[in-house]
Formats: C-alpha cells, structure tokens, sequence
C-alpha cells in the first residue's frame, strides 16, 4: 500500500524545500506532495541508506541497489518514471500549477517482512532553484562572471514572479468560492425563513378549520 508523506511548499523568495530522510521497507513505495506554480523547474537528490542487521547502524552506501522515480502531474500525467542507482539527481519542469507527486521506490528484491529490509532514505527537493557553480563562474573573467551572476539572477526574479502570481491565482480562486459559499448560505437562509412562514400559516389555517369544524368558535 502507497504512504504518502504531505510535503510542505516553503515560500520564501526562492522556494527551496530542506532536505530531510525517512524510513521505508525495500519494497515499499513512499511519495510527497509538492505545490508548485507552472513553467518552474524542480531538482530532487537522494541518498539510500541500507540497514546492517548485524551491526545495528544504516550503513554510508547501497552498492548494487536501486530507486524507481515516479513524478506524477495533478493532470495524473506521468511525467517522470526512471530507474537511478543509490544516489542520483532528478528534474522535471512543471507544466501546470498544482499538487506533483514524487515517489520513490527500491529494485530490491527482499521482502518487506525481513529485518533487514529496512532503508534510510535522504531526499532534498528544491523548487525553482538554479544551482549555482561557484567553479564555473571563478573560471570566468571579470565580465564574464558579472554576466553570468545577473544571468541566474534574472532566473531567480523569473521565478518569483511566476510564484507570486501563482499565489494570486490561488488567491482570487479561494476569494470566489467564499463568495460563492456565503451567497448559498443567504439563499438557504431566506429559502429556510420562507418555508416556517407558510408552515406557520398552514398550522394556523388548520387550527382554525378545525375549531369551525368543532363549532368551538
């Protein structure tokens, strides 16, 4: 059975996730959820961590194992499906704002019931973020390096627009439907005092009715 872990989307003016770990058995698929705006690239890296029965500890490597990705759009387009090694880098760019689901998962072998099928996974998700190769630009002259530093940042204020207009979308969106709730709420509430109304002049009606019937008045 699938576990999904809810990731927290972080905005900050560039939207980087903290890297963080988690357990899971060999054959188990784990998941997060990110939110993220349209048109902005995402970088994952993990690291897998083997369980040693023996001596008790997650031992530094994993040699010979391996870890499916499985990125899935909120459209449920498969956008990513790869097999890597112990330690790998992934990216996609998302094509729609929503909720992407980023799954992970071992090519063991072993079955999850043996005490050694235990795994520590690290896993660092960065959202909208260009990695900065500090040697590339020392590489550079002095020109050169100024034109690539305002390069990626352009990039960066690329993507702060597009995360602050994607915040606005789910603003405006949220800003509706409240609207819209509070309209049916007065709507029932008018319905409901209309209805007691002509309940109460039916009770009426009736109870009169009968006291004629009963020649009472």
């Amino acid at each position: 059975m699938k576990n999904c872990m809810i990731g927290i989307l972080l905005s900050f003016w560039v939207a980087v996730s903290p890297a963080f770990y988690f357990h899971s058995g060999e054959r188990e698929e784990k998941c997060i959820i990110e939110d993220i705006p349209g048109d902005t690239l995402i970088t994952g890296s993990y690291k897998v961590q083997p369980w040693d029965i023996h001596e008790q500890v997650f031992l530094e490597s994993a040699p010979g194992l391996g870890m499916f990705v499985t990125i899935t759009a909120p459209t449920k387009e498969l956008l990513l499906s790869k097999l890597y090694g112990p330690q790998a880098t992934f990216s996609f760019t998302s094509h729609s704002p929503g909720e992407y689901n980023i799954c992970l998962q071992s090519n063991s072998t072993k079955l999850i019931s043996f005490g050694g099928s235990r795994l520590r996974i690290h896993l660092d998700i960065r959202v909208g973020e260009n990695f900065f190769d500090e040697a590339i630009a020392q590489a550079k002259d002095k020109v050169n390096e100024v034109n690539f530093r305002l390069g990626h940042l352009i990039q960066q204020i690329d993507h702060i627009s597009k995360e602050q207009n994607y915040h606005r979308e789910r603003e405006e969106y949220f800003r509706l439907t409240s609207e819209e709730t509070n309209s049916n709420i007065l709507w029932w509430a008018l319905a409901q005092t209309l209805i007691l109304i002509l309940v109460g002049v039916w009770q009426i009606k009736s109870l009169r009715d009968f006291f004629i019937a009963k020649k009472l008045v």
